[in-house]
């Protein structure tokens, strides 16, 4: 027995006979074409991708020499402006922190030093006459409201 062999218009056997009928013969070339499509593509994509930098640049041509040098000027001005303004906050953000914790430091530590005393005080007194005079400030608090006289 012979191979059988695989042609566009169909698979034949030994004896000649066509052995497919003709909704596989479309079926097979429409998977053809479809197969040949893709390198159609491809070869269209031969062109190397352009990139927006280039796309850009190629844009310029359209506009006149005055604008193109304004333009720049404009945008290396605003660049070194910004540079310049980002120097000059982070120096002064420096001075502004590093004089506020010099100035303020030693009050915050003066504060805090004038509390725990009065911590210390209030604890003292607390063991000297009993839990209700730390609270009250030496007074006990009364227990019952002044009765008000009836007339």
């Amino acid at each position: 027995m012979a191979p059988v062999e695989d042609n566009d218009s169909g698979m034949e056997s030994q004896d000649g006979s066509q052995s497919m009928d003709q909704d596989e013969l479309t079926e097979k070339e429409f998977t053809a074409k479809e197969k040949k499509q893709p390198e159609i593509e491809n070869a269209e994509d031969d062109e190397p991708a352009e990139t927006l930098g280039e796309r850009l640049w190629g844009l310029t041509e359209m506009f006149p020499e005055s604008i193109r040098n304004a333009t720049h000027t404009t945008v290396v001005n605003t660049q070194a402006g910004l540079k310049l303004a980002y120097n000059f906050s982070r120096s002064a953000l420096w001075i502004v922190f590093s004089t506020s914790i010099i100035l303020f430091a030693p009050v915050i530590f003066e504060v805090e030093r004038a509390q725990m005393e009065e911590m210390q005080k209030n604890q003292q007194k607390q063991m000297l006459l009993g839990p209700n005079s730390a609270i009250s400030g030496g007074v006990p608090p009364p227990l019952m409201p002044p009765m008000q006289q009836q007339r």
